[in-house]
């Protein structure tokens, strides 16, 4: 099949598959409303697409390179809800470290859509220096009795599983006392507790353990080696972030909005402003030589090349994301205020403003965390720093 076949596959089956509902509804990693999320996930799993990118005997589709390219642009363009970025973290993760049972166990509810995880990871003093978490879990026979805090958890609230990274022995360095567990969200001693972020939304969660005993056979990898586990699964997290394509279609909402709304004179509009095109130009260039990048380290003969690259495309996709969403405001004027965001919630509540308005506000708000989750841009450059220097540049 051509390439130009493929596209039109891939667009006549968005076209079919996406409702109004699932195209329009309000976002931040995922949709806030976590069953239509889910609903989406399971028609593409319906189709086989819901993967594309897991070895084929896993579920995936065996596309090339370019196929998987246009796919994602695809996705972009019809507004398809994305999906949760999890899948892509714990997945491969399982897929390349987890036990035959775990795999048998959790892989095929994670394609289908059937269930939904979070990630335990960030704790209160251990967010950047994940190192000094302090969750403890303790052995007792075949079970790890977990006690502690996460924090900042997405979508715990809505979870059926989390991978967790806990402290198993306080010898040694830091790094090499801790163990990645799989844990039922619906174990006795787990509370969930709402943070509701800036944005006025309940996305974010804080998740407490009393108590908690998680069975031994849900350890991915040795015990007291989930540093090395929890490093393999932010190189996906950290790949992720650069999501050129998603990017491009924030941009080109934010040049739509710049081409009809009126500049601070009010006499013309914010395009036609000398200083804000410069800008919007600036953030272009920016996200073309990202696109650059990421095509240089897919096309790599060197497998591990995009893996060693996560880092950089983490760097800049985050900055990036963070430059798309204040042009946006800029070209919102008047009405780049917080209160765009509220009501998102609510779709009956009448928002005040230009269309597209509200996402916008809430993508600048969310969007503050861009250069903070999956390792601060200051532990991304300290690891770009490590990497030059390995190799002697």
């Amino acid at each position: 099949m051509s390439d130009q076949d493929f596209r039109a596959e891939v667009r006549a089956f968005l076209e079919a598959a996406l409702t109004p509902e699932m195209r329009t509804a309000p976002r931040t990693i995922m949709l806030l409303d976590v069953d239509l999320q889910q609903a989406w996930h399971k028609r593409l799993a319906g189709r086989g697409w819901a993967v594309p990118t897991w070895p084929e005997d896993y579920g995936g589709t065996g596309w090339s390179r370019e196929q998987q390219a246009i796919f994602e642009e695809e996705l972009v363009r019809a507004n398809a809800p994305a999906l949760s970025p999890n899948l892509q973290m714990i997945g491969p993760v399982l897929i390349a470290l987890g036990s035959d049972e775990q795999k048998a166990r959790h892989l095929g509810p994670l394609r289908s859509g059937e269930v939904v995880w979070c990630q335990g990871y960030s704790e209160p003093g251990a967010g950047s220096d994940l190192a000094a978490l302090r969750t403890q879990a303790v052995r007792h026979g075949d079970d790890y009795v977990v006690n502690g805090q996460k924090i900042w958890t997405s979508y715990a609230h809505r979870s059926d599983w989390m991978f967790c990274l806990v402290r198993t022995s306080s010898e040694g360095k830091p790094q090499a006392g801790i163990t990645f567990l799989l844990v039922d969200m619906k174990t006795p001693g787990i509370t969930v507790r709402p943070i509701h972020s800036i944005d006025g939304l309940h996305h974010l969660n804080e998740v407490f353990f009393n108590d908690v005993r998680v069975p031994v056979a849900n350890r991915v990898g040795a015990e007291n080696d989930g540093w090395t586990v929890g490093k393999y699964l932010l190189q996906h997290e950290r790949n992720g972030v650069a999501g050129a394509a998603y990017l491009r279609m924030r941009l080109g909402h934010v040049r739509a909005l710049a081409a009809s709304s009126p500049d601070d004179e009010g006499d013309g509009v914010m395009m036609d402003d000398p200083i804000f095109a410069r800008r919007l130009a600036e953030v272009e260039v920016d996200l073309l030589a990202l696109e650059c990048l990421i095509h240089r380290a897919d096309a790599a003969p060197d497998p591990g090349l995009k893996s060693r690259m996560s880092s950089m495309l983490k760097l800049r996709g985050s900055e990036i994301e963070q430059a798309i969403s204040e042009v946006g405001r800029l070209a919102l004027g008047e009405w780049g205020r917080l209160d765009q965001s509220l009501g998102l919630e609510d779709r009956t509540l009448p928002v005040a403003g230009p269309q597209g308005g509200p996402e916008i506000m809430l993508s600048y708000m969310m969007g503050r965390s861009a250069t903070i989750f999956g390792g601060s841009s200051e532990v991304q450059r300290g690891i770009i720093f490590k990497q030059l220097r390995q190799y002697g540049v």
